[in-house]
């Protein structure tokens, strides 16, 4: 086995970091600047109009709650191999965000949180990681049928027919998933995920559920506030079964954390302009999300990142 020099290895870590920072900051600047659909005088007119400091301070609050959810979150899981502090549970999830931003579905955020944990620990920080995405996946789709079921009752974007077929292909990739169960693919099956689910208390998992239901309707309300910021005047239900829709089907497309606002708006431009709502409002509340949801957070946890010490890996 090769052994690096101390300095070599200091040299390296440093550099690694400073890829890591410097390609989210990369990537970050490059999705704000060449988007030609982003109109920053109409934004600017329109914030000019509607200022308010209360309403951007309840905004900003969302966006705190919304990530601060997802630290209680991690922080439950995660007593489930050694208890952690606020502190510690928000420095890894913030490094973990930053690391998984340029990476197709936040890869990066498992391989970030398990560095913190002894490599003893690593499989049962991924599990962890991935129990805790996986809660927030299931109340998304949740969410959203019952938003997609709702919003097709209005529109009738597809036809009741559509709807039965999809429904039962739903249930039928259920039941074909229940039946082979005891298949094993490279070790491991759905019985065995089940047995090591079933083996964290239900305290934890009723505790996770809570919090991913809460956030979830944290970050919601924040889309459906910034449209009523946007002088987008649309019945509650409707908007949020729009809201609910987006989030559905833009989650169910594989991405990466820096594209996040183009998919999302992109879906977001189908669905409202159904409702009418102009483009370049759509396109500007979707990349007011990404910003104060995944970009502020990012620029934190970059500190962290910097700070990140290598004896943690041992």
């Amino acid at each position: 086995m090769i052994s690096i020099p101390h300095k070599a290895k200091q040299f390296l870590v440093l550099l690694v970091k400073l890829l890591i920072v410097g390609g989210a900051f990369y990537f970050i600047y490059n999705q704000l600047a060449n988007n030609d659909k982003l109109d920053w005088q109409k934004f600017l007119i329109l914030f000019r109009k509607n200022q308010s400091v209360s309403g951007i301070v309840f905004i900003l609050l969302l966006s705190v709650l919304n990530r601060y959810f997802e630290i209680l979150k991690w922080q439950n899981l995660a007593k489930v191999i050694h208890g952690i502090s606020l502190g510690e549970a928000t420095k890894q999830v913030l490094a973990a965000l930053t690391a998984g931003i340029f990476t197709p579905n936040g890869v990066g955020e498992y391989a970030g949180k398990a560095l913190y944990y002894p490599k003893s620990d690593a499989k049962k920080v991924v599990f962890l990681n991935l129990i805790c995405n996986g809660v927030q996946m299931i109340l998304t789709v949740i969410f959203g049928i019952f938003g997609l079921l709702y919003f097709n009752a209005e529109f009738s974007v597809i036809t009741p027919k559509t709807v039965a077929v999809l429904f039962g292909g739903f249930l039928l990739i259920l039941v074909i998933l229940f039946s082979i169960k005891k298949i094993k693919i490279r070790g491991y099956s759905i019985e065995k995920l089940i047995h090591k689910i079933n083996e964290i208390p239900k305290p934890v998992h009723q505790k996770n559920i809570f919090l991913g239901i809460c956030r979830y309707l944290v970050f919601s309300h924040q889309y459906y506030f910034l449209f009523l910021a946007f002088d987008v005047d649309l019945p509650y239900l409707t908007l949020m079964a729009a809201v609910t829709s987006v989030y559905f089907l833009a989650s169910s497309l594989p991405t990466f954390q820096f594209l996040d606002f183009a998919v999302k708006g992109s879906v977001a431009i189908y669905f409202f302009g159904i409702l009418g709502v102009n483009e370049w409002i759509v396109v500007f509340i979707s990349t007011l999300m990404w910003f104060l949801n995944v970009v502020l957070p990012v620029i934190l946890g970059s500190y962290y990142v910097l700070n990140f010490k290598t004896k943690n890996v041992a």
